[in-house]
């Protein structure tokens, strides 16, 4: 039986149990269950069409029409470090993104030959960092939190990057750099800039706080732009191409974002918050700790994490642990988890979960203590 095999019937097997031992009448179990429906329809309902499937599009675009030594230039293993990394940590800022829509667009560059370190800086930055909700923390929450954000998130980042390079000290060899291009696109970098621009637009409009109809309206309009330059100024075989690689990626990653999903949502009335209330509610390792583990393993929509951050504040919640869940809450995630092993194995994604842990600890004890 292969691995994957293996996988699966022992998911069947534990769920089997788990069906016939839990009472018909068990309340927990109902609430849990409807929790993670819930969740789920929520999250396909705000996000799917929205923020996923543009990005899913992105990633599948990436792959195809930018050429894998632009990649290597910027995000490759032979790139300074100071521009790799400079790159990555600011670049996911334009895109309003939770954890779970950044991962295609990590996957493509991944994909595409980013190195290790850039790549998960760009991964953590991404949904950490997005301009839309820096300005709700700093309005929300005030402009101290809201700064420390920003600098935490962007140094975090890099640090959790560099970390994993060294870590695992990915290296490839000189020939896996050679470009080989099966075929010279003739499409012009002004129609591939614009391209990209409106696929992108659509990321950074739906996450803007403006008039719904609006929002709507230059969406629609950024989609009929990518329809008008699909049509008339691909060619068929790159347009197959495209919708191919795009297609690769809802494969490989919706599933597993899916389920991650539901599992968060059935966890998540499980969990005492009186409890974690009380334990945050000092600027101690403890407290820094427990909030830092809750916002990674917990899925926080975009901008959720923002009042549920409010909430907790007012209940007694510490400064420093505030911070250190405004951290790990949106760049990492159970779903995400589940996708970013596909992606880069279990033994990395232990190591970037454990990463994103520890810094934001450190950075909510350094916060809460000034």
């Amino acid at each position: 039986m292969e691995r994957k095999e293996f996988a699966i019937m022992f998911w069947i097997v534990l769920l089997v149990v788990i069906f016939y031992f839990i009472p018909e009448d068990s309340e927990w179990f109902n609430n849990s269950i409807l929790s993670g429906v819930n969740l789920l329809r929520e999250y396909i309902k705000k996000h799917f069409l929205t923020c996923l499937v543009p990005a899913l599009f992105i990633a599948g675009a990436i792959n195809v029409f930018i050429k894998k030594e632009k990649i290597m230039k910027y995000l490759g293993y032979e790139a300074k470090k100071y521009v790799s990394y400079g790159v990555a940590s600011v670049t996911g800022s334009i895109l309003a993104v939770c954890s779970c829509t950044i991962l295609p667009l990590f996957a493509g560059i991944r994909k595409r030959g980013a190195g290790l370190g850039p790549a998960i800086t760009f991964l953590f930055a991404g949904p950490a960092i997005n301009i839309t909700a820096i300005f709700l923390t700093i309005s929300v929450l005030g402009i101290k939190i809201g700064v420390a954000r920003v600098f935490f998130a962007i140094l975090i980042s890099i640090l959790v990057g560099l970390t994993m390079q060294f870590i695992f000290k990915e290296k490839i060899e000189k020939e896996k750099l050679i470009i080989h291009e099966t075929e010279e696109s003739k499409i012009s970098n002004i129609v591939l800039g614009v391209f990209f621009l409106m696929l992108i637009s659509v990321l950074v409009v739906n996450g803007l706080q403006i008039d719904t109809l609006l929002k709507y309206s230059l969406m629609g309009f950024f989609i009929l732009g990518v329809a008008i330059i699909v049509l008339f100024k691909f060619e068929n075989h790159l347009t197959k191409l495209w919708l191919e690689e795009t297609w690769n990626f809802v494969k490989t990653l919706l599933p597993f974002l899916f389920i991650g999903v539901f599992i968060a949502g059935f966890i998540m009335p499980l969990l005492p918050q009186s409890l974690i209330e009380n334990l945050v509610g000092k600027n101690n390792l403890i407290g820094n700790l427990i909030a830092s583990v809750f916002g990674v393993f917990m899925y926080f929509s975009t901008l959720t994490e923002i009042p549920i951050t409010q909430a907790l504040i007012t209940k007694g919640m510490a400064s420093g642990p505030a911070l250190a869940l405004l951290l790990s809450g949106p760049s990492l995630s159970l779903p995400s988890m589940l996708v970013i092993r596909k992606v880069l194995g279990t033994k990395k994604t232990a190591t970037y979960v454990l990463l994103v842990i520890v810094y934001s600890t450190i950075a909510g004890l350094i916060f809460g203590s000034l």
